[in-house]
């Protein structure tokens, strides 16, 4: 008998116990040229895995003799290059999440077609080998590198040190490689598409293309050409044809952004395209495949969206895969700040002016807003910043006017409330008028109920100077 030699030895190592099955997949991968290995059992997998060394594991999650996550773990453990794609029913798509989560490199949901496990295979061995084979400093390295967990590439627009945005880079290192799909979920102006970005970045389509569609923002009645595409005369108006944004992604990854505006008719369409990877433009006779990966955004939460009946079921689960929550700028502390800065140097250096960067003052006023528009606000009140003011350090009076209108809720004051009656005016004669103007400033606030930008209507001042003024107040008494 010929030894097996790395040339000889199968490339595809398949797990799978029910015997139809192994023998339909075996035969499709064969056809397709790759050599297989098959196991029904994990012992006899684990046993196949030693002796072959495969560069790619299809795994049955569901296996008679012991669970497929572990066997999973313990092929990583052995050879830590091995791409896993994890098989699992219908009904079982949270082991498929698991399994994502654990190290897997894709999915497959039974029942899928030939050609999902052949895209699915195929990618895996493009880029199966040793993760950290590739030195950054390698002139001929592929645009997509292996990086360390957290990490995402430079210019992907994510700044910040937070506990949150840390375990969102390291989910999105963990699943980038994949074909999974990534619903990504946050307040508007969190960063959603940025984080789509990022994925994508970190993908072996970094190459291709990245098409993102809002589907919120095109009218229903032609969502379907926008995605999907249409052949000249399909519809009045249509006086050319059209590749939709799903063939233009072709390679690459489609971002659907705001997917649960969609209407139920092409959720229904949106469904068959990715159970099938083809797309038939209106008005066509034909679908053509297309090798696209999916990754989509809302500000809702999906899951009501399912329960009052605006979003399919089937499609929410078929999407659902690795979910990531964009937090809002409020809830993450010092990465206002750094977000901010960044901002400044970077708008600052377009503008050709020159900024020192952010006073004290301004920096605990940032601290305090609630920053209703989140990143994309403060990116705003940065560029205003810029604009409208020749350089130095960004004081409060520089601040856009009625941002402070925006700050601390009425039942969290600054300052200790007194009663509204405990103000009498001449009570200010003889004192100095630093200290006659904190009394009234403070006798203002008890007046309507510690509300700063109430108070600041009524003294004809911005909110963002009596911040100023009570900050040093607090900070003299501290």
């Amino acid at each position: 008998m010929k030894p097996t030699t790395a040339l000889s030895r199968p490339a595809v190592l398949l797990v799978e116990d029910t015997m139809s099955l192994q023998m339909v997949y075996r035969s499709i991968l064969a056809t397709a040229g790759h050599r297989v290995a098959v196991a029904a059992t994990a012992s006899e997998g684990l046993e196949q895995f030693r002796t072959h060394r495969p560069m790619v594991v299809l795994l049955d999650l569901i296996l008679p003799d012991r669970d497929g996550l572990e066997v999973m773990q313990e092929i990583q453990s052995i050879q830590p290059e091995t791409r896993v794609i994890a098989i699992t029913a219908n009904g079982s798509v949270n082991r498929a999440v698991e399994a994502m989560r654990a190290g897997a490199h894709d999915f497959l949901v039974k029942p899928f077609d030939e050609g999902k496990l052949l895209s699915a295979v195929q990618n895996a061995l493009a880029e199966a080998g040793p993760r950290d084979a590739v030195k950054p400093t390698d002139p001929s390295a592929p645009a997509t590198r292996s990086r360390d967990a957290g990490q995402v590439p430079e210019g992907s627009g994510f700044i910040g040190s937070s506990e949150a945005m840390k375990r969102i880079h390291g989910t999105i290192n963990s699943v980038a490689r994949s074909m999974a799909t990534v619903f990504i979920t946050g307040e508007s102006g969190t960063g959603k598409e940025l984080c789509a970005l990022a994925v994508h970045a970190n993908s072996n389509r970094a190459s291709g293309p990245f098409i993102a569609l809002n589907c919120g923002a095109i009218p229903q009645d032609l969502l379907e050409s926008e995605v999907f595409g249409h052949m000249k005369g399909s519809f009045t108006g249509a006086i050319s044809d059209k590749p939709g944004a799903a063939t233009a992604a072709d390679g690459g990854t489609l971002f659907l952004d705001e997917v649960c505006e969609m209407a139920p008719a092409l959720q229904t369409k949106l469904l068959r395209f990715l159970q099938t990877s083809t797309v038939q433009p209106v008005g066509a006779t034909r679908p053509r495949k297309v090798n696209v990966r999916i990754v989509c955004a809302t500000n809702r939460d999906p899951l009501d969206a399912v329960r009052r009946g605006h979003f399919r079921e089937d499609l929410y689960y078929r999407l659902y895969v690795v979910p990531i929550h964009m937090p809002p700028l409020r809830d993450r502390g010092q990465d206002i700040i750094e977000i901010a800065e960044a901002a400044l140097a970077r708008f600052a250096q377009e503008e050709g002016r020159e900024f020192h960067g952010l006073d004290p003052t301004v920096r605990n006023l940032m601290l305090l807003l609630p920053w209703p528009g989140n990143v994309r606000q403060l990116l705003n009140v940065m560029r205003n910043v810029v604009v409208l003011n020749q350089g130095g350090w960004v004081s409060p009076e520089m601040l856009p006017p009625g941002l402070a209108d925006e700050g601390r809720p009425t039942d969290t004051p600054l300052l200790p409330v007194a009663a509204p009656d405990a103000f009498k005016p001449d009570s200010l004669l003889g004192l100095p008028l630093a200290e006659a103007e904190r009394r009234l400033i403070e006798a203002t606030l008890a007046m309507h109920g510690g509300s700063i930008p109430k108070a600041a209507r009524v003294l004809d001042v911005s909110p963002s100077t009596l911040y100023r003024k009570i900050e040093s107040w607090n900070s003299k008494a501290s």
